[in-house]
């Protein structure tokens, strides 16, 4: 491996490491509070980005699900084609969108406001549309994507995990979550095999 290789391979640690220590300073209380409890009160929610925010909104369904809140990811193209049927008046869509402007996403959240649907939207630019239809908007820091050329979905993809992984860690404390519950949904692998030991 090439010694410059090396260095650019050490510096992804630094670079996603500072950006999570920085994003704490841009957590609005107010705008954290107002999604856990929609997201609390909502019966179904719906995911929904494209690219690696898409795939990050995949894992944070999957998180909801395991801890009991019925959630599913929205593909944007199967959404402008009957799959905003799974939500209903009351609902929550949560849209993940760096920018803000992501056009796939643009007539789904018109069909959102249609439909009574409640929208969080986690994004950068929260003077983009996305964020102005909002109904609450978290605010997405990103100091600079790892590889060289600041263009791949890396940190943003971190930056978007951990602001998903702060209001699943609500959400087990406001719902009252019990990792009894999780025994139940979780008997597969080590974690099932742990989770059901005799005892917990």
């Amino acid at each position: 491996m090439k010694k410059e290789t090396l260095k650019q391979v050490k510096e992804v640690y630094k670079t996603e490491s500072a950006c999570i220590a920085e994003m704490e300073k841009y957590f609005d209380e107010e705008s954290f509070s107002v999604a856990v409890d929609l997201l609390k009160n909502a019966e179904r929610i719906g995911t929904c980005g494209c690219g690696h925010s898409g795939i990050i909104c995949q894992h944070f369904a999957h998180l909801l699900c395991c801890i009991e809140r019925p959630a599913r990811f929205i593909s944007p193209a199967e959404a402008v084609h009957g799959a905003t049927g799974f939500l209903q008046n009351g609902d929550v869509m949560v849209f993940a969108s760096r920018g803000g402007k992501t056009k796939e996403l643009l007539p789904i959240l018109d069909i959102c406001k249609k439909k009574g649907v409640k929208v969080i939207t986690v994004t950068e630019n929260i003077e983009s549309p996305l964020a102005i239809g909002a109904d609450v908007v978290l605010k997405q820091y990103v100091n600079r994507e790892t590889d060289k050329y600041n263009s791949q979905g890396t940190t943003s993809t971190t930056a978007l995990c951990v602001i998903f992984h702060t209001l699943q860690t609500a959400l087990i404390e406001e719902t009252g979550f019990k990792n009894e519950q999780f025994a139940v949904i979780h008997p597969g692998g080590a974690v099932g095999e742990r989770l059901n030991k005799k005892g917990l």
